[in-house]
């Protein structure tokens, strides 16, 4: 009987296929085959319902196909031909199923469309992770109620009242514009006149500059017998930046046009010194240089000679001394307190530090302290080391100044930056924006990317939102002295742009017309705060500050509050919110067109997404633009572990979120190696070469003060190093030669 049933399944298998072939005349489908084009079908249908295409769906479909096909197996009885036809079934199917699970993109995969005038542009939205999911929660910043330092600015005293030459006063209106004081002004020009030393303290934007550069012209234009070039230095002004020290320059030669027998120059990193060298020997009377290149010329240029100084100004004194220039400072006075004649001097800044109470006493002969603001004296004579250190608790800001600090996820900051330069500079006339970075390597990164993805025009007719473009400038300190001048020439006439730079430029340049200073990175103290926001809101004008703060950092607001110095807060949200206005970076959703709360904050978290999408797949794109990411973000790190120690329980590494921080820089994830790049030194990766002797001694673990010092940039550099290469290979050859001796010996 089993032998006939064998027979009967052998008939229906062999009747099907004639039947088969005599309606078409193509080869006959296996069942494995059969069973193949039924999966393909249902495969179809699948792409076409995404929401029931899911990998866990089709696994899950799988299973229960397995199983079901199983209990058949076991129930009925299977000729050989079933057994192996079943069997090439079956081993079909699990290389089908591999095949899936291998690639489970396939089963999610959309049907593809072109991209729209508005539309998703095809961006791989499955690339980039969840921008508001895993962040921690945003405290309410509540900034304590503070009696803000207040200075009147103007005055309505005119210079006519101060008994100066007639040539000056009419440059004074014509060729600068001005007609009246300012408080600081009315306060120290009397003092530097009667030759008094003295230490003055204003809030930035008050018109210092000219507080010591008019008397320093009534005192040379009026010296008998007549000023000559061939006299040498007779006023000497010290500047800790480069900018600076151009902007000062330009100042007195404004202020000399009439007296054309007086010869400023000035001298700076960055220059050629053999043309310095030849204006020297020329002769220059009022000379203006860095520290550090000023010490250069002292041991090098034997024609300079401080044997007429009657005059010495330390401007922006505390920042020349945070830098690290308190030698290269000795060196400059041993120099000019060699030629014994008395010279006055004068300090002036808008924070004063112990470091510059030091720096008097050491320098000052019974100095006045100058303090301007409401309630003080006009001219207060103390004791150097008590002046400076009785005002340095609270900060003096401009009265026009409206501060605000918004509190931003670390994975957000990049996209909101972005968001707010698009705000001020592409929906709205006239803004000018500086915004502070902590690092070089930072700046460059946040140029090229913001230039490759927020200046590109969108594709539509419409030129409603694109008659207004973005211009880009950087300024920082490894950058060529040539390209820093043009930089700084061409934003200071520019209508519109944003300038992205360090503390560069956060001492005394008067760049005009800005209209927002955005602190990207906290500065290191509330001082640096002050000079930063400093920028803006100068001699009178109208200013605004925002301050980016994680949620770890609100208690800065504290610190500053300490000083003085209130913040409004401003929402993260209502920053984002300016995407809606921007059709490049249209979500793929349609809820715009419903009017609920919830759907618009979800469609400005979308385009929010789309913008961070765009700028991971420009940062991925090359292997280049990786590596710059990866240095930008390890440079801010080494920047973050240099706060001072008052500052540790708020700026602290290890609060960092490395993983978020690299999102900033649009990294999808945090570089390996990210923990030994920051402690180490760059400086001493030579010594790896060394072999055996490295891997004995462990790394020298480096103090807050060398990190800082080893972050200084060349702006602030002489270019003198300690000791050449040469040098050391003569000491090494001598060494070599000497042991040779007293082995022969």
């Amino acid at each position: 009987m089993r032998h006939v049933s064998h027979l009967d399944v052998l008939m229906l298998n062999i009747s099907a296929p004639v039947k088969f072939h005599k309606k078409t005349n193509r080869r006959p489908l296996s069942s494995a085959e059969k069973w193949a084009q039924k999966k393909c079908e249902s495969k179809r249908k699948a792409v076409f319902e995404p929401h029931e295409s899911s990998a866990s769906k089709q696994r899950k479909i799988n299973q229960t196909g397995q199983q079901h096909t199983h209990k058949q197996k076991l129930q009925t009885p299977r000729s050989p031909s079933q057994r192996s036809n079943n069997r090439d079934t079956e081993e079909n199917g699990d290389r089908r199923e591999k095949s899936a699970a291998k690639s489970p993109s396939k089963v999610k995969t959309f049907p593809k469309k072109a991209p729209e005038e508005h539309g998703d542009h095809g961006r791989p939205f499955i690339k980039t992770s969840s921008l508001f999911r895993n962040n921690p929660e945003i405290p309410d910043v509540l900034s304590p109620a503070v009696n803000q330092v207040k200075e009147k600015v103007f005055t309505s005293n005119t210079f006519e009242e101060l008994n100066l030459h007639p040539h000056l006063v009419a440059t004074l209106h014509k060729v600068l514009n001005v007609i009246s004081m300012t408080s600081v002004q009315k306060k120290t020009i009397p003092v530097l006149m009667s030759g008094k030393d003295a230490v003055v303290r204003s809030q930035t934007g008050s018109g210092k500059t000219l507080a010591y550069g008019i008397p320093v012209v009534q005192f040379l234009q009026a010296m008998q017998p007549k000023v000559k070039r061939s006299d040498g230095p007779l006023a000497v002004v010290i500047v800790p930046t480069r900018e600076l020290a151009l902007q000062s320059f330009q100042m007195f030669q404004k202020l000399l046009k009439p007296f054309t027998w007086i010869v400023p120059g000035v001298l700076m990193g960055g220059e050629k010194r053999k043309a310095e060298k030849a204006r020297l020997r020329k002769g220059i009377n009022v000379l203006i240089s860095t520290p550090g290149r000023l010490v250069d010329h002292i041991k090098n240029t034997l024609s300079i000679a401080f044997s007429a100084v009657r005059w010495l100004i330390l401007d922006e004194a505390d920042r020349t001394l945070d830098l690290g220039f308190e030698k290269d400072l000795t060196v400059i006075l041993n120099a000019l307190n060699a030629t014994g004649l008395a010279r006055q001097n004068v300090l002036l800044s808008a924070t004063l530090t112990e470091g510059l109470s030091r720096l008097a006493s050491i320098s000052m002969k019974e100095p006045v302290s100058i303090h301007v603001s409401e309630g003080s004296e006009d001219t207060v004579e103390a004791c150097p080391q008590a002046a400076p250190q009785a005002l340095s608790d609270s900060y003096a800001v401009p009265e026009r100044l409206q501060q605000h600090v918004v509190v931003v996820p670390s994975k957000l900051h990049l996209v909101c930056l972005a968001a707010f330069i698009l705000t001020k500079c592409k929906f709205e006339q006239r803004q000018k924006l500086i915004v502070f970075i902590s690092s070089c390597e930072a700046v460059e990164f946040l140029l090229t990317l913001f230039t490759a993805v927020l200046c590109v025009k969108p594709s539509t007719t419409s030129t409603k939102h694109t008659s207004t473009s973005l211009n880009f400038y950087r300024l920082h300190g490894n950058m060529r002295q040539e390209e820093r001048t043009e930089v700084f020439q061409e934003f200071s006439v520019c209508k519109t742009g944003i300038l992205l730079c360090t503390d560069v430029a956060a001492r005394g340049l008067d760049l005009p017309q800005v209209t927002w200073i955005v602190q990207y990175n906290p500065s290191v103290s509330a001082a640096e705060y002050v000079h930063r926001v400093g920028r803006t809101a100068r001699i009178g004008a109208q200013g605004s500050s925002l301050l980016f703060l994680t949620p770890s950092e609100t208690a800065f607001v504290d610190v500053l509050a300490n000083h003085n110095i209130s913040l409004s807060e401003m929402k993260m949200e209502d920053i984002l919110a300016t995407l809606m206005k921007d059709e490049r970076f249209k979500g793929r959703g349609k809820w715009d067109s419903k009017r609920s709360a919830a759907a618009f904050e979800q469609e400005v978290r979308d385009r929010a997404t789309v913008l961070q999408t765009d700028f991971e797949n420009y940062v991925h794109a090359n292997n280049e633009s990786l590596q710059t990411a990866k240095s930008a973000l390890q440079s801010f790190l080494r920047a973050y572990t240099t706060y001072p120690s008052s500052l540790k329980h708020i700026f602290h590494i290890r609060s960092l979120h490395l993983g978020h921080a690299a999102k900033s820089f649009g990294l999808r994830d945090a570089p390996q190696g990210l923990g030994s790049s920051i402690t180490t030194n760059p400086a001493n990766s030579k010594d790896s070469k060394k072999g055996k002797d490295k891997a004995k001694r462990p790394p020298k673990k480096l103090t807050a003060k060398d990190r800082v010092s080893n972050l200084m940039r060349s702006e602030y550099l002489s270019g003198i190093d300690g000791e050449s290469k040469s040098k050391k290979k003569r000491k090494k050859k001598k060494g070599q030669a000497e042991e040779e001796q007293s082995t022969a010996a």
